[in-house]
């Protein structure tokens, strides 16, 4: 079982400890950046992104939790921005901790957050994936999700 329960003010900092690093690593990656330069990007993202933390208007950060033991147990993030005019959530950021990856709980955790996104009014639910990411590409795809275009990207530096 699996749930989806708001991000409390004090499990932000701890989010932003694994989502910093994880995001950083994903600019160098895709961006041919240092890890220095990625570090500072993925800082000043987040800062312009989430302002005001879990109340940052229009962001709904979220616990993906197993609600049967005591206490509860955290399996993962899942942050994602809304637009009502659109009726259309993107996912911002989901990860599901190593230590549970390949039980299904991602799928089931999209699953849980499909069916909370229909009831309030949404039509569609967008994201970017990473091109190197494959596991995440098949969940998502193994949940419904299809390719819609490609990003790319070319820095441009002087020589």
């Amino acid at each position: 079982m699996i749930s989806l329960r708001p991000m409390l003010d004090s499990e932000f900092l701890a989010y932003l400890e694994y989502f910093i690093p994880d995001y950083a690593s994903e600019i160098a990656s895709n961006y041919r950046l240092s890890d220095n330069e990625s570090l500072a990007q993925a800082k000043q993202e987040i800062a312009s992104d989430l302002p005001d933390g879990v109340d940052t208007t229009g962001h709904v950060l979220l616990c993906l939790v197993d609600p049967t033991g005591t206490p509860e147990r955290l399996i993962g993030y899942l942050w994602y921005k809304q637009d009502p005019t659109m009726r259309a959530a993107f996912i911002s950021d989901f990860h599901i901790f190593p230590a549970y990856q390949g039980q299904g709980l991602g799928k089931r955790a999209l699953e849980v957050l499909e069916n909370d996104l229909k009831r309030k009014g949404f039509q569609q639910i967008k994201l970017r994936v990473a091109d190197d990411n494959k596991r995440a590409r098949h969940v998502y795809e193994a949940t419904g999700f299809r390719v819609t275009g490609i990003n790319m990207s070319k820095p441009l530096v002087s020589k």
